[in-house]
């Protein structure tokens, strides 16, 4: 495992996160017991792994205190989320408070290193900053989180209409973003400010549905070339070359690593419930990069794409 510093946070942190959300949520969705969930966890700090992401929708943040409860606290670092809105609206700020609570009680742990706002949309995006950042700071001054970040909506945010306005702004020391093969829109519109203003950058979506086996990608790619903004068959060529000729070792392999090496991207995040997968994904995001020209090649062919979360 490879190890990185997360920004102007100063976390060392693993190049590859255990995300605890997304379709799998640590297999629960799948109807593995909380142990089973808790071994993934365990498996993945024996693997090198010591960032772990989870909130308070997904309903793993108590299998994740569990799972890292034989592990000293300042050995891993935790980022957790606070729901952004219900019924359309922004959570009031005096629910801040209590939101942290309760997710430090689940967590078993008395901080979070990273506490993020957890898919705020555009349009809560001034009213976030004026009501709920206040009273974040005031609950990082009493020690109980550390760093400030935000995460986008990406699956109806493709386009980073959130990230875009946030990485104007100062307080956000980390931000989550959706960076794929087939969205690449961040490279220009929310990473060079991440660069400059040193944001920990978080990313997700590096596989999800759309690149998670090749029937799911050729529906993906034949909607984009119905609508001319990719060639299928040149995608796909590109592709397959790489893992025929031993590039890479899976579709999968290929979308992992196309992230892990993104200039201003530090930490990919990975969900699974199964061992098995967990460690093809340690080993895909332990490779070197992909050949340069296969790279450029992917760059080119998918670059025009920017409304599609592929999810």
């Amino acid at each position: 495992m490879d190890y990185i510093t997360l920004g102007r946070t100063g976390l060392r942190v693993s190049v590859m996160g255990l995300g605890c959300g997304g379709h799998s949520r640590l297999g629960q969705s799948y109807g593995k017991s909380e142990e089973e969930s808790a071994e993934v966890v365990r498996a993945a700090l024996a693997h090198g792994i010591t960032f772990f992401d989870t909130a308070e929708a997904y309903g793993t943040e108590s299998i994740l205190g569990r799972g890292l409860s034989r592990e000293r606290r300042e050995n891993v670092v935790i980022s957790t989320k606070m729901t952004s809105s219900v019924g359309g609206r922004l959570v009031p700020r005096e629910q801040v408070a209590a939101a942290l609570e309760g997710s430090l009680r689940r967590l078993r742990s008395d901080y979070v290193d990273v506490y993020l706002i957890h898919g705020l949309r555009a349009e809560h995006y001034q009213e976030a900053v004026s009501e709920l950042v206040p009273e974040l700071v005031k609950l990082r001054d009493q020690g109980k989180l550390r760093f400030l970040g935000v995460t986008e909506a990406f699956a109806s945010d493709p386009g980073h209409d959130t990230l875009r306005r946030a990485v104007q702004d100062d307080c956000w020391d980390v931000i989550m973003v959706g960076f794929s093969l087939l969205n690449q829109a961040a490279r220009e519109r929310v990473l060079p400010a991440c660069r400059e203003k040193a944001i920990g950058v978080l990313n997700m979506f590096a596989v999800r549905r759309a690149l998670g086996d090749w029937a799911r990608l050729e529906d993906v790619l034949a909607d984009l070339g119905k609508r001319e903004l990719v060639d299928g068959g040149a995608v796909r060529g590109t592709l397959d070359s790489l893992v025929r000729e031993g590039g890479a070792a899976s579709l999968q392999d290929v979308a992992y690593r196309f992230c892990r090496y993104e200039p201003g991207i530090h930490v990919v995040l990975s969900g699974t419930g199964n061992l098995g997968h967990l460690r093809e994904n340690v080993d895909s995001l332990a490779r070197p990069p992909l050949p340069a020209e296969a790279a450029a090649r992917l760059r080119e062919l998918l670059g025009r794409v920017d409304d599609i979360s592929g999810n």
